[in-house]
């Protein structure tokens, strides 16, 4: 092993091979800063240029690529709120309320260093436990993967500390929107409304920038401020102040970093899942992190990065040792050992070990590189805190429309950015904890799947399994323990005098009863359906009804713990970001907010008449003037440089999918009148 990690070295440093590798850093850390593009959208567009390589050029260059995506993500989620990636979202918690508070040079500094850990730390792991995991992960089957995203998914509903049960209601929406399209097994059209947009499912990348960025960009345009407000911003002296916090909270950063490297190995597991698992560990063991975390706790910004960046080692040890890919981009990764004559499994142990240690060294550099690269530029990253908000704002919302787009590549993804958005701005305005949510959406198909490939094949005997049986005890343990600490602390189970007789009615009722009638109609139509099709849906829908009106029935009778009254009373746990409207009253925040979901709707309206790139154009024209009234010059260089960097990278190199002019659809003779770009 050491002979053969030696000569991966010496390939690797072959000038040639550093150039690739450095190429894939580089597209990785543009495709990481832009909002829903990532390693899969990287590794299809790399792929094809691997043909004529040698194979150690070609796995650097792709997991050099992959590898340093969820470094760049970084950078929009603690300057915007917007995560670059899925794998990011948990970052978005405390680096953007630092970046709020002027510190966006520490929060960046701090993911760097940590995501530069985490990454040769997985790295590390991939190189001395695939021989030893080998023989471990074949009696890995359904039921243990099963067990798995159980676990994952009770472990974030239960850390909405204060709204236990609206954590887990909100976990049980998550899965019934993942089994939303076709039953795989009955072939049953499961909640599509006869569209063809949700025959397969719905995408998880405007799902995603829908709950966590169209929120965080409304409240900016509702304070009418910078991202960092008045605040100063530190450059310099706030990275190394980010890179002493690794240190100092070293033990956390080694902590996540395996706790990423071991569920990477997993298959299923995904990146957009382990974030949350990890940030939710630091929550539970670090002091004091129930106060502070989601106001700006540099923990959890270490937690998040730590482990998403190791994640990339472990996902390889099943994409080497079996064949099977342990994410989406380890999936397509497979395409190259086939590309290059390589048969994943024990060869790759043996005779072709030399291989398997240069994609270790590719790895652990790329993460170096990855690394260094955003240390040198994230100076002039964190200044994009101090932009206006008329300037920045409709910048990002291209970018972010464009991202969107690219979950299926249908007008419907535009929809659901903006139906999501809406959503998520109402959960986080009245204390829904988003993240159970979302977590519930991976993972729902993720828990359908193996519970039945589970009972066709062991019976009902699966749930007799030790690492089953463990699993579901500390899932059971992670949410009960909470929600009796909830009750104890609240005296729900001592005393009712803090419940009243006459009910309160505000906009969390109204959002209550909204609910109850979604979760209604979903199992009225889920009844009709065949027996493999709807019971998974009865039983989780039926559930978080049950869940449902108990927190409704303790929401209106019990009286307010806090001076706060109305829809903004809320007990709102660490795991969602903080509202900050500097003292607007309700219908100015209200006029605010329809006036901003006004210009989404003319965003759409512009797209479907005359294409994208037009109406990019001028949405951010129009945006600059009337909301800024900026200088001409700045609007018009603005919005011609953002139509010419979207046209050239996402046309040009990236050949990704535009939605069609609606006139181009509905009437196909009016195309030699609009051209097209």
């Amino acid at each position: 092993m050491l002979s053969a990690a030696g000569r991966a070295i010496l390939i690797m440093s072959d000038p040639l091979r550093l150039m690739f590798l450095g190429t894939g850093v580089l597209i990785g850390l543009a495709l990481g800063v832009i909002p829903g593009l990532g390693g899969i959208v990287g590794m299809a567009l790399l792929l094809p240029f691997t043909f004529s390589m040698d194979p150690y050029a070609a796995f650097g260059m792709l997991l050099g690529m992959g590898s340093v995506t969820t470094t760049s993500d970084t950078i929009p989620a603690v300057l915007f709120g917007v995560p670059g990636t899925t794998g990011s979202a948990a970052t978005v918690l405390d680096g953007h309320p630092l970046a709020k508070q002027g510190q966006a040079g520490r929060a960046l500094g701090a993911a760097y260093t940590a995501s530069l850990v985490g990454g040769v730390f997985g790295a590390l792991l991939l190189a001395v436990s695939i021989p030893i995991l080998r023989p471990v992960m074949l009696h890995i089957g359904s039921p243990q993967l099963l067990a798995f995203a159980v676990f994952g998914l009770c472990m974030v509903a239960a850390l909405s500390a204060g709204t236990p049960l609206r954590g887990l209601t909100m976990a049980g929406f998550g899965i019934l929107l993942a089994l939303i399209g076709a039953d795989p097994q009955t072939g049953t059209l499961r909640w599509t409304l006869d569209t063809l947009y949700l025959w397969d499912k719905l995408p998880l990348v405007p799902v995603t920038l829908g709950l966590f960025a169209i929120p965080e960009l409304a409240d900016m345009a509702i304070a009418r401020r910078s991202i960092a407000g008045g605040a100063k911003i530190d450059s310099r002296a706030g990275q190394w102040q980010g890179v002493k916090d690794v240190f100092t909270h070293w033990w956390l950063v080694i902590r996540v970093s395996w706790l990423g490297a071991a569920l990477g190995a997993i298959p299923g597991i995904g990146a957009a899942v382990i974030d949350w698992i990890a940030y939710g560990h630091a929550l539970r063991t670090e002091k004091g992190a129930a106060e502070t975390f989601g106001k700006g706790d540099i923990r959890g910004v270490l937690a998040s990065e730590g482990s998403n960046n190791a994640k990339e080692g472990g996902s390889l040890v099943p994409t080497i040792a079996f064949g099977v890919p342990g994410s989406a981009s380890m999936a397509i990764l497979l395409g190259v050992f086939l590309i290059h004559g390589l048969q994943p499994g024990p060869d790759m142990l043996g005779k072709h070990l030399d291989v398997t240690y240069a994609m270790v060294w590719s790895v652990a550099l790329a993460n170096i590189m990855g690394a260094g690269i955003c240390f040198a530029f994230s100076n002039q990253f964190a200044k994009i805190a101090l932009i206006r908000g008329p300037v920045i704002l409709p910048l990002i919302i291209a970018v972010l429309m464009i991202g969107a787009f690219q979950g299926s590549h249908n007008w419907g993804d535009l929809v659901t950015l903006v139906l999501f958005g809406v959503l998520g701005w109402t959960m986080k305005r009245l204390g829904w904890p988003r993240p159970p949510l979302i977590l519930g959406f991976v993972l729902g198909k993720t828990v359908e799947r193996y519970l039945f490939i589970s009972h066709a094949r062991y019976g009902w005997e699966w749930l007799s399994n030790p690492i089953v049986l463990a699993l579901f005890a500390l899932a059971a343990w992670g949410f009960l323990r909470p929600l009796w600490r909830d009750f104890r602390a609240s005296g729900r189970i001592s005393s009712f005098s803090d419940y009243r007789s006459s009910p309160r009615v505000d906009a969390n009722t109204i959002f209550y009863l909204f609910l109850i009638v979604l979760f209604a109609v979903a199992l009225f139509f889920a009844t009709r359906w065949r027996l493999n099709a709807k019971l998974v849906p009865l039983i989780v829908g039926g559930l978080s009804l049950f869940i449902l009106v108990a927190s409704l029935l303790d929401f209106t009778f019990r009286r307010p713990s806090d001076p706060e009254s109305g829809a903004v009373a809320q007990r709102r746990g660490p795991m969602d970001l903080r509202v900050a409207d500097a003292g607007l009253d309700p219908r100015t925040v209200a006029a605010r907010a329809a006036a901003f979901l006004a210009w989404l709707l003319a965003y759409l309206a512009l797209t479907g008449l005359v294409g994208m790139l037009p109406a990019t154009f001028a949405f951010v024209v129009l945006y600059m003037w009337i909301e800024g009234r900026e200088r001409w010059g700045l609007i018009l260089g603005s919005a011609a440089g953002l139509t010419l960097f979207c046209y050239f990278l996402f046309d040009r190199v990236l050949h990704l999918a535009w939605p069609r002019a609606l006139p181009r659809v509905l009437f196909p003779e009016m195309r030699e009148f609009i051209p097209s770009l």
